[in-house]
């Protein structure tokens, strides 16, 4: 006879089943123990190479510096008009044309040094729109500061204020004291930095009056950089040495006065006789 068995059924306790508990011992752990890891195959990959970081870095610029492909397409004219090269439309120098009214300089600013620094009193240009000193020249010209209403500062900062129609800059009255490099390397980052923050603005460059004869070889050489210049940065260039010179190639003499060794005011007359004849 079959012995009955017994079966006890627990209460209501639990059987002793392992619990799972979170511990942040091992996680940290497991992340410091892959960090590593992933830090010594850095390692590795940068000792083995060299330019490894250089690479890396120009790698993230290329991606920053890349258009997205979504972006507009730069035109022909915006790429030009950026780089600098000049508009095809600029002829020079600037041939004659039409006499405009007097009022045409009520919008025009004169940056010279002593070349033509009375245009306020004998020329047309108002006064107030004449910017320049003694101590001003091509190869200082960024440097130098002149009075203005907007205080003594410097001419590149009178003019982004001012925002004339029309600027006339006549530099040079250091030729043969000066580097003509210097000058003109000078004279060309005033221009640029103009054109560049006033790009509606007219810039006409003048180039200077005869002189002796023993220096006017270098005038004619320095003239003839301005004009280059002028091409190379898309502006204007009036050719007012020729406006003043005589059949011998120096400076009438009507037009100039050796006790204040600057123009007549018929000289000044002259020029802005020359201005309103040959404009754009």
């Amino acid at each position: 006879m079959d012995k009955k068995r017994t079966v006890q059924r627990g209460g209501k306790k639990n059987t002793g089943r392992p619990k799972v508990r979170f511990n942040f011992g091992i996680l940290l752990s497991i992340f410091t123990v892959s960090f590593l890891a992933c830090f010594a195959l850095y390692m590795t990959a940068a000792n083995i190479n060299d330019d490894f970081f250089g690479d890396a870095i120009e790698d993230t610029a290329e991606e920053i510096a890349e258009p997205s492909s979504q972006s507009a397409s730069v035109s022909d004219e915006d790429t030009e008009e950026a780089s600098g090269v000049p508009a095809p439309s600029v002829t020079n120098p600037v041939p004659q044309s039409a006499a405009a009214d007097a009022s045409y300089f009520e919008n025009c600013c004169l940056v010279t040094d002593p070349l033509l620094l009375q245009m306020g009193e004998l020329g047309s240009i108002p006064s107030q729109n004449v910017f320049g000193n003694s101590q001003l020249s091509a190869v200082n010209c960024m440097n130098t500061k002149v009075e203005s209403s907007f205080g003594t500062v410097a001419v590149y900062d009178i003019v982004k204020l001012k925002k004339p129609a029309n600027l006339y800059i006549m530099l040079g009255n250091d030729i043969g004291t000066s580097s003509s490099d210097e000058m003109i390397a000078s004279y060309t980052t005033l221009v640029n930095n103009i054109h560049g923050a006033l790009p509606d603005t007219n810039i006409y460059i003048m180039q200077i009056p005869p002189m002796a004869a023993e220096i006017n070889d270098k005038v004619n050489e320095y003239n003839n950089r301005l004009l280059a210049m002028a091409n190379t940065l898309g502006v204007y260039c009036i050719d007012t040495n020729t406006a003043l010179k005589n059949e011998s190639g120096t400076i009438k003499e009507e037009y100039w006065s050796d006790e204040t060794h600057s123009l007549t005011e018929e000289g000044y007359k002259t020029v802005c006789g020359y201005i309103l004849t040959h404009t754009v």
